[in-house]
């Protein structure tokens, strides 16, 4: 395996444990990463970009589900979402959001 296997292969594996641990990990492997706030559930690995830091990766349907979970109707956790989620830039680190397609 070379670097990024092994990455990859740890990743995977903290993934099935706690979310202080993924974090922690995440910080490690690009310390300008951010997260975004009380969605570490939907954390669902890290994009890199040419040129750019390693940012965090989303599931943004799970982001919707959590913010629902917190007594928000779903126009209203997309609402939020929308606007103070996706609307939230804050620099280079700022995390990215995958609509993910299911067969």
């Amino acid at each position: 395996m070379n670097k990024l296997d092994d990455e990859i292969f740890v990743f995977n594996r903290l993934m099935n444990g706690d979310t202080e641990s993924v974090r922690e990990y995440i910080a490690e492997f690009s310390p300008d990463a951010l997260f975004a706030d009380g969605l570490d559930d939907a954390i669902i690995g890290i994009v890199e970009r040419f040129g750019m830091t390693p940012v965090v990766l989303y599931d943004r349907d799970k982001c919707v589900e959590i913010l629902m979970g917190q007594d928000m109707t779903l126009e209203e956790a997309e609402d939020f979402f929308g606007y103070n989620v996706i609307g939230s830039w804050v620099g280079d680190g700022t995390p990215c959001f995958a609509i993910l397609i299911k067969n």
